[in-house]
């Protein structure tokens, strides 16, 4: 979980490798509507991700019946989470990618291939409510050094 550009995607198919397990980008699921309406420099509202959050969960719950899964997923507020993990609470863990804002803004500048405008990140810092549970890894890092400390930290849990 994290603000668009800290990495959700590099640091989950890395992990994905490592964990042997399949990787899914939360972004991929997106209704037409909110790929619009994003490119439109405007930010959604919680009515806007409900269908997202819904077909994630039910992604995630399906994955579970096998092996598990990573998704890749903004999951910014606490509410956000609880429909994201309803049904699989205990099979669940949040990895909360954080940077600051500056460090992200650079990384977004930078990048040309998605939807989701520079602008936006404020939005998203704004909406952003920590988490109590989650595994908090700081992106100054390499994203090998990020898997690893991810990596030492499921192994404790």
């Amino acid at each position: 979980m994290g603000v668009s550009g800290v990495g959700k995607s590099t640091i989950g198919h890395l992990l994905s490798e490592k964990l042997d397990l399949p990787f899914f980008d939360g972004d991929d699921y997106h209704p037409e509507r909110n790929i619009l309406k994003m490119s439109n420099r405007q930010p959604l509202t919680d009515e806007d991700r409900q269908p997202w959050l819904d077909a994630l969960n039910l992604l995630a719950k399906k994955q579970i019946t096998t092996n598990g899964c990573i998704i890749g997923c903004s999951a910014l507020k606490q509410k956000y989470r609880d429909i994201l993990s309803k049904g699989i609470e205990h099979q669940s863990i949040w990895v909360h990618l954080q940077g600051t804002f500056e460090q992200i803004m650079e990384r977004l500048n930078k990048r040309s291939d998605h939807f989701m405008p520079a602008e936006l990140l404020k939005s998203q810092f704004d909406t952003l409510q920590a988490s109590d549970v989650s595994i908090n890894i700081d992106i100054h890092l390499k994203p090998n050094e990020i898997v690893h400390l991810i990596m030492d930290a499921l192994r404790t849990r």
